[in-house]
This record gives structure tokens, sequence and C-alpha cells, in this order.
């Protein structure tokens, strides 16, 4: 009978890489400025990840951020992509089924891959494993990889263990796992900490005690994270832990392949429709919808040429996903002919099934999605904008221009809530790209404005309100920002504008105040 032989790929600075990846592409190269991941933590922000530099100035996982930035002043932080990585560590584990067809993810910055039988087909498990490290490597992915004959003996050497490929066999496996301290046993924070604290540091200390006198303290049924005698037995192989692979959905798709080779508009609009019919079965069968769909075209010289669309919300509609496609079928190149067309499902999402009201409609949204996504087809997605509310009180960014079929869903949603009843303070029909700095005359130093000087014309103020004090982001900004007082002031012509004054005279964060043009009601 051929022995299990599990791997253990820890990537221990997942996060960090992927990070770099997604904000610096391919080409990144290693920072000499340290960065720090941050994630939500009990008592504020803590370091999820750093880079090489932040690391080499002693700062860890786990510290908060505001002690970290005391000592280190000029530290970049950013935000943790939290989900982006659990996202990117299910690909992975999809991508890893090369080597084997039993692949799980582990944790949030490992995976797991039973190899029994099948490092053979590499060379042996040498080859097989070097073949791993060179795939991860020009993935940008540092590792520490372990093969082992279990479960946990994988984890731990490939987390605790000296070097960066460890394999170890049946024979050495208790002198392999002995050294190792006892939290490479997974076990939960407390129980690492009693057992250190009665003198079990590592883990052939511990497989020498007695099991009658452990017993007597982790009693049996006693949850695996906190029970040494189960873990250390997984471990052993002396009880099993099956490695359960995480299951791959298969794509949906609808598939022709045609007698004839086509080439006009009209016909392959018809064979979209015959596509479409079938693929929306097979979403309502799964009961999902696409956000993404390609219909692609197979040449018969072997050419291929596609056309994606997308829509601002699940949708499994055939006749309002089959007119995204129609300002977009004569991008398609057929060459001599298409002899096999396919669609495809790029983003399926869960879509419950919608109870329709006595006048037959279903949900108020959808009639919004659908013109969205018709504009977005015909205009482009950058062409079709909406604001979205953004976490500032400074105007300028209280809210950004997003593609609109961005969280389309949520805007629906928020639209339909009850009304907020907290009055919103004034604010311009027009606000200016940049405030833009004004000449003013005032009769007082922290007064209101008489007249000002725009673009070269002067504007008397017969009337003004005022004023509406908004002060500086301090967790964002430097110290030296000053206060802004708001005014909205109406000039002679019966012209409305919204002008500031920043800062106040004496308050010691620069020279005189100055004033600023930032919106207008004409």
């Amino acid at each position: 009978m051929t022995a299990r032989r599990i791997v253990s790929i820890w990537l221990p600075h997942f996060a960090i890489q992927r990070w770099r990846r997604r904000h610096y592409g391919a080409k990144a190269t290693a920072e000499t400025e340290p960065i720090v991941l941050a994630r939500p933590g009990t008592h504020g922000p803590v370091i999820h990840d750093m880079n090489a530099a932040a690391a080499a100035l002693g700062i860890g996982r786990g510290a908060r951020v505001t002690d970290t930035r005391t000592l280190v002043p000029d530290l970049r932080v950013e935000d943790a992509e939290e989900r982006l990585d659990t996202a990117d560590l299910a690909r992975l584990s999809h991508w890893c089924q090369r080597w084997c067809p039993w692949t799980r993810t582990d944790g949030v910055d490992g995976l797991m891959l039973d190899t029994t039988g099948a490092d053979h087909l590499w060379g042996g498990e040498a080859a097989i494993i070097a073949d791993m490290r060179r795939a991860f490597r020009d993935a940008g992915l540092s590792t520490r990889i372990a093969i082992a004959p279990t479960v946990g003996s994988a984890w731990a050497l490939a987390r605790y263990g000296r070097a960066h490929v460890h394999v170890c066999t049946p024979d050495t496996l208790a002198t392999d796992l002995g050294k190792l301290p006892v939290a490479a046993l997974r076990l939960d924070g407390n129980t690492v900490l009693l057992l250190e604290r009665l003198g079990f540091r590592t883990v052939d200390r511990l497989a020498d005690v007695p099991r009658a006198a452990l017993a007597r303290r982790f009693r049996h049924g006693t949850p695996l994270p906190g029970n040494p005698m189960a873990r250390l037995d997984q471990a052993m192989g002396r009880t099993t832990e099956p490695l359960v692979a995480t299951a791959l959905t298969v794509p949906l798709r609808s598939l022709r392949t045609l007698a004839e080779p086509i080439t006009e508009i009209d016909s392959l609009a018809l064979m979209l429709d015959h596509l479409m019919a079938d693929l929306a079965g097979q979403m309502e069968d799964r009961n999902i919808g696409t956000r993404r769909l390609r219909f692609t075209g197979y040449r018969v010289d072997g050419g291929v040429s596609a056309i994606e669309v997308a829509t601002s919300r699940p949708s499994r509609d055939p006749v309002h996903l089959a007119r995204l496609f129609e300002n977009k079928m004569e991008t398609l190149d057929p060459g001599f002919g298409f002899e096999a067309m396919t669609l495809d499902v790029l983003d399926g999402q869960d879509l419950a099934m919608a109870q329709p009201d006595l006048g037959g409609e279903t949900d108020n949204g959808v009639a919004l999605a659908r013109l969205v996504d018709r504009l977005i087809a015909r205009l482009g997605r950058q062409s079709v904008l909406r604001p979205m509310g953004r976490g500032s009180h400074i105007p300028e960014r209280a809210e950004a221009m997003v593609p609109a079929d961005r969280n389309l869903a949520a805007m629906t949603a928020e639209a339909e809530a009850a009304p907020d009843d907290t009055p919103a303070p004034a604010r311009p029909l027009r606000l200016l790209p940049r405030p833009e700095e004004v000449q003013v005359l005032h009769a007082i130093p922290d007064g209101p404005p008489a007249r000002f000087i725009w673009r070269r014309q002067t504007h008397r103020i017969v009337r003004s309100g005022g004023p509406e004090r908004i002060a500086p982001e301090w967790w964002r900004e430097k110290s030296v920002v000053r206060l802004r007082d708001y005014y909205n002031v109406e000039d002679s012509s019966g012209r409305r504008y919204w002008i500031y004054r920043e800062g106040l005279a004496g308050d010691g964060r620069g020279g005189n105040p100055h004033w600023f043009l930032h919106g207008l009601d004409a």
C-alpha cells in the first residue's frame, strides 16, 4: 500500500505580496519604504502583514498601528485586503490541481495537497517540490514547503521547520517533530501558554509524558485546538485526519457546433439567442445569475474572436442579456467563418427567486439596473458615472464619481430606505473641481466678506449667511492644515456663491487667512 504523502505550502508573506501585485503589477520591485497592512483590531487597527523594509525595523504582526507609528513616524499604512486575499488563495488552491487532484486552502496563508501516488508523474518527490517552488516563485510568492505522512506533521514542518523545504518520511517523523515547539501542534494560544508553564516547550517533551497524566488535565472531548493529546495523535498518524479537497465548481457554458461556417451578423445574433436560452436554463437550475458574459466564436482557421458584456447586478434574463451584445456584434472577426460558438458565465452569483407584486413588477431596482447596463454597453463603463459618498466631511472629498454599475444594488437599497430627518447642510448646485483663490474685502479680520474679486471681476456682496466651520481631518492631514469658515453669499446681480476663509488670524498655522471660491448656484 502506498504511504500517504501530504504537502503543506505556507505563504508567509501572501497578503503583502498580493497587495503589491495588485497595486504595482507583475514588475513590482522591493520597496525601500516601510509598508504595513492593517486590519481592524479590538483596540484599533493592528498590523496584518508588512514588507521586508518594515520587518527589518522589528515590526511584527499583531502590533497596534498607533504604537508602531510612534516608533516609526514615516511608516506607510495601507488597508489589508483580506476579502481579495481569500479569493486569491481559493484560486491558487484550484491552480495547484496541476500537481494532484486533492487540494484545499489552509487558513488564510496556506495550501494543503495530497500528492499520494502523484509524485511519480513528475519524476519523484524532489522534482514535484522543485516544480512547486519554481511556479510560486514565478508568481511572485515566497513559500515554505514540507511533505510528510500526515496533515499535522506537514503543517508543523512547513511553519516551524528550519529549512524552506522539508521532506519527512514515516521513519523520521518522530525525530523531525520532536524538536519543534508545542505551538507546531496547531494548539490555541492559551493551551500553548499552559504547556510552556508546565515545562513542555517541545513536542518530544510532551510526547514523553504518560497519557494518563495528560488525560487528567485535558479531558476527552476537549475541542481540538485545546487538546494536545488529540493533536499529537493526528501529527504522529495514530488517528486519521482526512484532507477534504475544495469542491471545484464547473463553470457554466453553452456550446453549439455548426455544420457550415457562418459569417453574417444576423446568423451570429440567432446563434446567440439559442445559446442564451440554453445558458439561462442552466443558471435557473443552479439558482444563480451572471455579472459577466463572454460570447466566443471559433474560426475554421483556428483563430478565436470574443466579446464580453457586464451587468450592474446579477441577472439571468435572456432578452436583457442578449440586448447587451447588440452594439458589439460587429467587432467579432469571423475571418472565413465560425464553426463553433460558446457563451460562458464569467462571474456567477446567487440570485434568489423574486415574487412579483399585483402589478407584475418584481423589483423597482431591476429597471434602473437594465438601463445602466444598456448605457454602459453602448457608451462604455467610464462614460456612465454616478456620485458615491465617501467617508469625509471635507466637501471635495465627500463624494466621488464612480462607474454607475458599481454597488448599484446598495445604492437602490439606500434610495428606498426611510428618509433621514437630520437636516443636511446647504450646499451649492455646482462644486468646482478645485477651490479657486479670490481676493476679499471684509470689515473685520474674522467677519463676513463684503466684496470679492474672482477671475478679474469684482462682486459686491449684498447678502451672506454663515459661517459654517469645517475642521481639517487630523487623522489624515498634517497638523499645519487650517480650518475653513464657509459663507453662502449673493452679489448685487443676484448670483450666489459658496466661498470660505482658510485659517484664522493668529492661529499659528501660517500667515494671513486666504479666501477661496468653492461653489456657485448659477
